[in-house]
């Protein structure tokens, strides 16, 4: 049974394995799948309530799996963060557009386009940058250290986006 729950956590925190396939895991593997993934369903869910409900209830799910997931396979590997776990990645890309869409209007595709690029662009520099308390949370330990860092510079990210389209966009 230990073996099948590993295994489990492995596929979740390497998004289905794409963390030990792709180079530059954080984007290619976690970021990138996960903005593509949001906007095909804002293309699918055209009222705001429900991007909103949809993408709130994501986050919360990919979160708390991803903590499981992220420790038992930080534990496997023997390494606080290994580069391959991109769940966090994805539960920060995802929070990213939570800000977003609570308070950017989207009526059109175009607009959420607009949103998923320059979004997948800015939680990508704030999560490299790791400006204060990126990195300190970074140091908490197992798989709330690797996701909640990534949840932090998504706050970042969501804030300068939602700034950017309300004030010169």
């Amino acid at each position: 049974m230990g073996g099948r729950r590993t295994a489990f956590a492995r596929i979740i925190a390497t998004t289905g394995g794409l963390g030990d396939l792709l180079p530059a895991p954080g984007t290619t593997a976690g970021s990138l799948p996960a903005a593509v993934l949001w906007w095909t369903a804002c293309a699918a869910l055209p009222f705001t309530a429900a991007r909103i409900t949809t993408t709130a209830a994501a986050v919360a799910i990919v979160t708390l799996v991803g903590i499981w997931a992220a420790g038992s396979e930080a534990r496997r590997r023997a390494k606080g963060d290994p580069g391959p776990v991109v769940v966090d990645e994805v539960a920060g890309q995802w929070l990213t557009y939570l800000v977003a869409l609570i308070f950017v209007p989207m009526p059109s595709l175009g607009r959420v386009s607009a949103v998923a690029i320059v979004g997948f662009l800015l939680f990508r520099f704030f999560d490299i940058l790791k400006p204060w308390p990126v990195g300190a949370l970074e140091r908490l330990p197992g798989g709330v250290g690797i996701m909640v860092d990534d949840l932090a510079a998504a706050l970042y990210a969501g804030a300068v986006l939602v700034l950017l389209f309300r004030l010169i966009i």
